[in-house]
């Protein structure tokens, strides 16, 4: 969130038009960085920006506005990414971006995600963004397999929209929930966080019960 959202979620509200012509530009552009760099949470970004226009703006135009500027940043991220990756496999040596991307999906993970996109094509990609680190592996698989640039964004298109329909949904759950903006923050960024890490800590659980005592 930019320091006029965070001023708005504490209270001090500014004047709509600033907030307006800095804070959409500035979902956008850390939407889409986040999808080239892994760094940048961006589904706590669209949640908190979600709360954020339920409690400051006209219902349901803000939380639709921050939906939208979400996918398309999401979409363009995609395309970015898998173009610099397909750069790389046209490449006979490789490029530092399909190394990321081939550091980022264990052979496990990819395999599965090979075999889906041999299954079900680019419907696919809709349901990896929405499963936690289900992206990376299936992008792969779809640079792998040679998929047109063309193909992967008609996958990609109703997976960006789906993901961020998906943050915005749990942002307007938090606005609905309290009254004070930063609460509604707080209980957004929680349980995108939940819903990032919480199947990673659950399989781990289930491995180190499965494996017994030493």
């Amino acid at each position: 969130m930019n320091p006029l959202d965070l001023a708005a979620a504490a209270g001090q509200a500014p004047p709509e038009s600033a907030r307006q012509a800095l804070g959409y530009p500035a979902l956008f552009v850390l939407v889409a960085l986040g999808a080239l760099v892994p760094v940048i949470p961006t589904g706590a970004l669209v949640s908190s920006a979600a709360v954020v226009a339920f409690h400051h703006q006209s219902p349901p135009y803000g939380v639709l506005l921050v939906v939208g500027v979400a996918a398309v940043a999401a979409f363009t991220g995609d395309v970015a990414l898998y173009w610099l990756g397909q750069r790389g496999v046209r490449s006979r040596g490789g490029s530092r971006w399909l190394e990321r991307l081939r550091g980022r999906a264990t052979p496990e993970r990819l395999e599965q995600a090979q075999t889906k996109l041999d299954e079900h094509g680019v419907l696919v990609l809709v349901v990896s963004r929405l499963l936690p680190a289900g992206r990376i592996p299936v992008m792969l698989a779809c640079l792998l397999a040679e998929l047109p640039l063309r193909r992967f964004a008609h996958g990609d298109a109703p997976a960006a929209l789906a993901w961020a329909a998906t943050y915005g949904l749990i942002g307007i759950l938090g606005g609905a929930l309290f009254t004070e903006p930063w609460k509604g923050v707080a209980l957004a960024v929680a349980l995108t966080l939940l819903i990032s890490v919480g199947p990673a800590l659950w399989r781990r659980l289930r491995a180190e019960r499965s494996a017994g005592p030493a």
